[in-house]
């Protein structure tokens, strides 16, 4: 045996076992501290078996990812929307149009059960079902032309299943990028630093764009340098601006920021995606990745313990003050994009496929963001375990349930299990510069707290006000990226759903179509974002509540989609790839849409909670988080249209799955008669790694084509 094999098996041996140890002591340790870093090696072993070996069997076996074959950016290359990508380029853009407000939101919320049960599904789930669709959708799409997931449906499935999903993906995008917008708003309303920082990427990624393009193409390293140099000069100079007279300046009001937002949207979607997308993705993505990994050193560094309880009361009882609903299926439609999202398979079937450079990256751009974004996610859940339970649900129950005073908090907050005393919770707040930490919902604050304590450690104690503030302006920056990405691939499905109706809209850099569908697709989710900002019940808050379960039902169609694919390709072999997680996201997401639909509970089931309200309206009576009458008939109005929405959207993708159902036994019966509609093979001529750092083998390709002239080879590679 030689020794590279044997240093090999050695070298994953000791990956298991260390994987092995940290699942263990999660799982079986009980009534003992445990510490975080034990939940940070169980899931870097995970990731690292699951991507080496997995994806691997997936992208070689299964998909057979084929460097020879161009690629839509290769074929199509016009500079605006279809443009060859550096893959270290391409990976940061992706990544940062896939990690949006549900990996550092979902599971602070879901630690309302205990840190087990979101651990096992975001490792176990990624692993399984997140990387795997994010990857097999990038696949298809990208022998498509770059074609959206609804309108893969409609060539593949037909045209009744394939319009069932082309309104429910555009529908679900419209409802994720207001939710979206509205975390952005949110956390830089008032934050002259976050505000000011978050502006200054714009211009830097535009100077990184043209560097590329122009200057100095294929230039990666030098580019990332200059653009983290950068980064961290706005950064640092946010505060200073905070503490300057130029703080009112970037001190805007929500109202002001939704017009921003909204102009930013529309820009970012129809400019050339090298000049400002991708640049300001990857540029994004160095801070994203460098805190979250520096927050992991932390732990190793610090060995803070998990002082949430491994599975709490509140998983079996069904009535936490977080949210409400037992474990399954809600905890799962809580923690949703740090497992498995739909929102991904958009991006996987928008911008990415039109950028990549080679088949065989995508296994690294597809499966591995993904993997990123779980870490992501594991973090999160570690910063929500390790600060006072008593503090956590201080911050997260509504003010109807644990009042305003800190004294009426902590006796709530006791009542539940979770001792913490008013010195305690007034104390806090004073560590970070705030006023109050009671009932501040949603996730980010709680992050931030897990963080500044993490980082106030490893800093010897101090700085916790700075660490918790540049968390905040950390995660707007984190979920923007996701906003400005997804802005422009509503514009693409946009455009693939009325080029059914008028044909030239098929092409999506025809400029009039660009534009048209840009400000289309700005306007609705501006304008939920709007009503929103200004109706504490209205506009997109109507919507929220079928953020998670309509994210999850997305996930569902294009897990339905590439099953079909995989069925007509000739692999119904490895359908089970894609299957099991569908049946397994159709089993969780569809339970949900049921209970949030017809469950009994108030405050779990949208209609019994609409009768709630009518009926003390009608005693006359207003019930929390109503304050006034007219409140009371906000509440009935959103619980009817959260129900019909939720019935709605649960119809579409029964049909989009029976309808692939149906397509698959059609085809394994009479295979004859089914059609692909992949693109015609056209021989690549660019030679580019397969991932991050080139093998042995590809440096001896480049340099025989470079030697002989027969290949593209990037600068770079």
């Amino acid at each position: 045996m030689r020794t590279a094999n044997v240093r090999t098996i050695v070298i994953w041996t000791l990956v298991a076992l260390v994987g092995a140890v940290g699942w263990s002591v999660l799982a079986l340790a009980r009534g003992e501290h445990v510490s975080a870093a034990w939940m940070v090696a169980a899931a870097l072993a995970s990731y690292a078996i699951g991507y080496r070996f997995y994806s691997q069997f997936i992208a070689q076996k299964v998909l057979k990812l084929d460097k020879n074959r161009a690629t839509p950016a290769e074929r199509l290359d016009n500079g605006i929307d279809f443009h060859p990508t550096d893959r270290r380029v391409l990976l940061g853009h992706h990544f940062a149009a896939i990690a949006g407000a549900g990996p550092l939101v979902g599971p602070v919320l879901a630690a309302q059960m205990g840190y087990l049960p979101g651990t096992i599904w975001i490792i176990a789930g990624v692993i399984f079902a997140g990387a795997v669709q994010d990857m097999v959708v990038l696949f298809f799409s990208t022998r498509r032309d770059g074609r959206s997931l609804g309108q893969m449906a409609r060539e593949e499935i037909g045209p009744f299943g394939g319009a069932a999903a082309l309104v429910a993906a555009f529908a679900i995008m419209i409802i994720l990028l207001g939710v979206l917008a509205l975390v952005v708003v949110n956390a830089l309303a008032a934050s002259p630093w976050g505000t000011f920082s978050i502006a200054m990427t714009i211009p830097i990624a535009l100077l990184m764009g043209f560097y590329l393009r122009v200057l100095r193409p294929g230039r990666v390293t030098e580019v990332s340098l200059i653009g983290v140099a950068l980064l961290l000069l706005a950064l640092v100079a946010g505060r200073w601006v905070a503490e300057s007279s130029w703080a009112g300046t970037f001190t805007l009001a929500p109202s002001t920021l939704v017009v921003w937002l909204v102009a930013y949207g529309f820009v970012a979607s129809i400019l050339p995606v090298w000049m400002l997308l991708a640049p300001r993705d990857y540029l994004s993505t160095f801070m994203k990745i460098g805190t979250i990994g520096l927050l992991a050193l932390g732990v190793v560094a610090v060995l803070p313990t998990l002082r949430m309880d491994a599975v709490t009361d509140f998983a079996s009882r069904g009535d936490g003050p977080v949210f409400a609903g037992s474990l399954f299926p809600f905890v799962f439609i809580t923690i949703a994009c740090g497992a498995l999202s739909g929102f991904h398979a958009l991006i996987s079937s928008g911008t990415t496929p039109k950028m990549i450079q080679k088949e065989t990256q995508i296994r690294m751009v597809g499966y591995g963001a993904m993997l990123m974004e779980s870490a992501v996610a594991i973090m999160a859940l570690v910063a929500a375990s390790i600060i006072d339970p008593g503090l956590y649900f201080a911050m997260n129950a509504p003010s109807g349930a644990i009042g305003t005073t800190v004294q009426n908090a902590s006796q709530v907050v006791t009542s539940w299990g979770y001792s913490i005393s008013p010195a305690d919770l007034a104390q806090a707040a004073k560590n970070v510069d705030e006023a109050s930490l009671l009932s501040r919902t949603g996730g980010a604050p709680t992050l931030a707290v897990g963080v500044s304590e993490i980082f106030s450690k490893v800093t010897g104690g101090g700085l916790r006000a700075f660490w918790y503030h540049f968390a905040i302006m950390f995660e707007a920056l984190f979920i923007l990226t996701a906003v400005d990405a997804g802005t422009r691939v509503g514009r693409f499905m946009l455009q693939d759903l009325l080029g059914n109706v008028y044909r030239p809209f098929k092409n999506v850099s025809w400029k009039p179509g660009l534009v048209l569908t840009s400000a289309a697709v700005c306007a609705l989710w501006g304008y939920f974002l709007w009503v929103g900002v200004h109706e504490p019940l209205g506009g997109i808050n109507q919507l929220f509540p079928v953020f998670g379960i309509s994210n999850q039902l997305l996930a569902a169609v294009a897990l339905a989609v590439c099953t079909t694919l995989l069925v007509k390709s000739g692999r119904l072999k490895w359908a089970w790839i894609t299957g099991i997680p569908l049946a397994w996201d159709a089993t969780v997401t569809l339970t949900a849409s049921w209970q949030k639909v017809f469950s009994g509970d108030p405050k779990v089931g949208f209609f019994k909670q609409r009768q709630v309200f009518q009926d003390a309206i009608d005693a006359g009576k207003v019930l929390p988080p109503a304050k006034t009458m007219d409140d009371m008939h906000t509440v009935v109005t959103n619980s009817t249209v959260d129900g019909v929405v939720s019935a709605v959207l649960a119809v579409l993708i029964v049909v989009v799955i029976a309808d692939s159902a149906r397509v698959c036994v059609r085809h394994v019966r009479r295979p004859a008669l089914s059609t692909l509609n992949e693109a015609p093979y056209v021989e690549s001529t660019i030679v580019a790694p397969a991932g991050l750092l080139p093998t042995k083998e590809e440096k001896a390709e480049a340099e025989e084509a470079v030697r002989h002239g027969t290949a593209d080879v990037p600068a770079g590679t």
